[in-house]
């Protein structure tokens, strides 16, 4: 009988913490607190300080940051509990199951949301306001709004990404700087065909759920140009970010061409759903390794 209960026991534990991560979206999460990190790491290189003279605030930001997006992506499971219930990637969400009540989850979210805003208002007001821009895009004018009715929610929800780096350095510093702006506008144009790759993948769950998403309303073909249109963008960047070294501008322009190169045999292959695959997992990798350079190719031993 003791074997039996504690066994229940870590069974309901290890449920517990698998519902928290399917709220919190554990891997988008971690996504978006990487440029926060890198954003405030940037700013102290280029300021010429250390982490170490400005701990209370570099705790200050990645804490309230981190709950800003934790609050917005609870809430998102929140508002989209109803086409949650119809795809089938998200049926096992825990405001689908009823393992945590809707009323739960909703002041879960608006908890999580004001508590990062006064953990956020310890710092700078400039940084509150990008986290705010953040949040209010991805709550109101993304989930509530555009996501259901536009295939411009995808450019809409593209805002709240790209004002993670703006949070970060804006502790440190203004944000009229060249480095902050060009790396928003880099997540900015990366979660386009990020998230046009996801709606290939899962093209039936969001038909099901007739969410507005490209390739749901204008098909792959649409998609796939507009994919290598966005990816063709990023090309010119790295040359804007040349204060981080020739080495930093030769990998992220590999990057670059390696992207290009795969989006454009999206037009002659015979298996889209793999192709798109390969994209997902090309952005995602992208993204994390671009951020990491940035954070290698500026650490003193580097200098």
């Amino acid at each position: 009988m003791v074997q039996k209960s504690v066994l229940s026991e870590q069974q309901n534990s290890s449920s517990i913490i698998t519902d928290l991560k399917a709220l919190f979206k554990a891997k988008v999460l971690i996504l978006n607190v990487l440029p926060v990190f890198c954003g405030y790491w940037l700013a102290l290189y280029f300021n010429h300080t250390s982490i170490g003279a400005h701990w209370d605030l570099f705790w200050l930001t990645m804490i309230g940051s981190t709950l800003v997006m934790a609050g917005a992506l609870v809430l998102n499971n929140w508002y989209d509990v109803d086409i949650d219930t119809v795809m089938e990637r998200t049926k096992e969400r825990p405001t689908v199951t009823g393992n945590f009540s809707l009323k739960f989850v909703l002041w879960l979210g608006i908890s999580l949301s004001v508590l990062g805003f006064i953990f956020l208002l310890f710092t700078t007001i400039e940084a509150t306001i990008y986290a705010f821009i953040g949040w209010f895009t991805y709550v109101v004018l993304y989930t509530m709004w555009s996501k259901r009715k536009y295939t411009l929610n995808t450019v809409i929800g593209s805002i709240s990404g790209a004002v993670t780096p703006l949070i970060g350095w804006t502790v440190i510093a203004s944000g009229l700087h060249i480095i902050p702006i060009v790396l928003a506008l880099i997540i900015f144009i990366w979660q386009m065909p990020h998230t046009f790759a996801i709606a290939m993948k899962k093209y039936d769950d969001y038909k099901a759920a007739n969410v507005a998403m490209l390739p749901v309303v204008h098909g792959f073909d649409v998609t796939k140009r507009q994919i290598l249109v966005y990816v063709t963008c990023l090309l010119p960047f790295p040359i804007f970010l040349e204060s981080l070294g020739f080495g930093f501008i030769i990998i992220a322009t590999l990057l670059n061409i390696g992207w290009i190169v795969l989006s454009v045999r999206g037009f002659f292959t015979k298996d889209d759903m793999k192709w798109a695959h390969m994209v997902f997992l090309y952005s995602v990798n992208y993204l994390m390794v671009l951020f990491l350079l940035m954070i290698i190719v500026t650490l003193p031993v580097f200098n």
